[in-house]
């Protein structure tokens, strides 16, 4: 967990008012409603990354706090000041966009002064202060080219310093790396983590990307059909997921069908496993979740979990499964599992490529794996 997390943490425990407080928001669109009584705190140095498909209402929030796109009810305050009916303009903070929306006949240096000229401060605060910026975001020697002399990470960089020229208390970002390379996108992911840790400035990203999430936020809003999902740190997320949604959305998870025998007790492929039903009764028909690298294969003692029941260790919560087929990815093999005589994959898991080759790994033939007790998560099949 980063400082600006633990800190949000205390602060929200503490009882004390969050930098953006978004108070039972819904939007509608003529009969469609975008978002649905939506409450959210945001504190104050955070980096906090909307995250889902496309059409959840992410980008309809982010628009929201920017004023672009009014609500139809609820509240936005921002640093205790409601700011719900103010007109963008009014609204303190400082926007990128996916598309750069750079003044194509402007210099750089002149597309990050834009805003500071429009507020009228002084020719030279506003030749040093965009000297500043310029140097911070790595452009100080590009000020007098015009945008389309830049590479695209060169074009959002200038995006992001003039976005932070004014010294907005938020900084909104609406999915400003898609329109990137690969390679490019995941270098300036760091770039603006980094920047953003350096300035303490508070920050929210419309993203639909998980690995982008994951690897930026302080703490992820995931969000379905114009609600949210579940709140928490990228480690919350992606390990104790909230939902089947959340479960499927965020990284690569295996669903297997069961019923649930007894308290604690759920049959799958006709084997009974432990794992934690809840108040889920006997015979609910449900989904257990489990992420590839949470399976081990028996006799693989280096993967055995200290923390495993003297029952899985004695061979409790174990599949015999046929290999059906096996993909090679350099470091990592992946192996998809099914019953022996059928063509129905049941489960998918990663092994080292090294591991796979010692053990003689093939397509058809055998193999029996664990599913650890604490890994499963179980969710009632309706929910899928």
């Amino acid at each position: 967990m980063t400082q600006a997390t633990e800190s949000a943490a205390r602060r929200e425990a503490s009882g004390a008012e969050a930098f953006l407080k978004i108070d039972r928001l819904t939007k509608r669109f003529g009969i469609f409603t975008a978002l649905s009584d939506v409450s959210l705190f945001v504190h104050k140095g955070e980096f906090v990354c909307f995250l889902g498909p496309s059409g959840c209402g992410k980008t309809t929030l982010l628009r929201a706090i920017a004023g672009l796109d009014i609500q139809s009810e609820g509240r936005v305050v921002q640093d205790q000041k409601d700011i719900s009916g103010l007109p963008p303009n009014e609204r303190d903070f400082g926007i990128v966009f996916q598309s750069y929306a750079l003044f194509p006949n402007l210099t750089i240096r002149k597309n990050v002064a834009y805003g500071l000229q429009n507020r009228r401060m002084q020719r030279q605060a506003v030749e040093t202060r965009v000297d500043e910026l310029l140097a911070l975001v790595g452009l100080a020697d590009q000020a007098d080219k015009y945008p389309a002399q830049l590479s695209g990470g060169q074009q959002q960089r200038v995006a992001l310093a003039r976005a932070l020229a004014p010294s907005p208390g938020l900084i909104l970002l609406d999915e400003p790396l898609s329109a990137l390379d690969a390679k490019v996108r995941l270098h300036l992911r760091h770039e603006i983590k980094q920047l953003q840790q350096e300035l303490g400035v508070t920050t929210i990203m419309v993203t639909h990307d998980q690995e982008e999430a994951l690897t930026m936020a302080d703490r992820i809003v995931v969000m379905n059909q114009g609600v949210i999902e579940q709140v928490g740190t990228p480690e919350e997320i992606y390990r104790n997921p909230a939902s089947a949604f959340v479960a499927d959305f965020i990284g690569a998870m295996n669903f297997l069908p069961g019923r649930v025998v007894s308290e604690g007790k759920v049959d799958c492929a006709e084997v009974e496993l432990a794992c934690d039903t809840g108040a889920l009764p006997a015979g609910e028909l449900v989904t257990l979740a489990l992420r590839p690298e949470e399976v081990s294969i028996v006799g693989q003692g280096d993967r055995e979990s200290e923390g495993q029941s003297e029952r899985e260790k004695e061979g409790g919560n174990q599949l015999t499964l046929e290999v059906l087929y096996h993909e090679f990815l350099g470091p990592v093999v992946r192996l998809h599992l099914g019953p022996s005589g059928s063509e129905e994959e049941l489960l998918r898991i990663e092994l080292p490529a090294a591991r796979a080759r010692a053990d003689e790994v093939r397509s058809g033939a055998p193999i029996t794996v664990r599913l650890p007790q604490a890994a499963l998560r179980v969710f009632a099949r309706k929910a899928l």
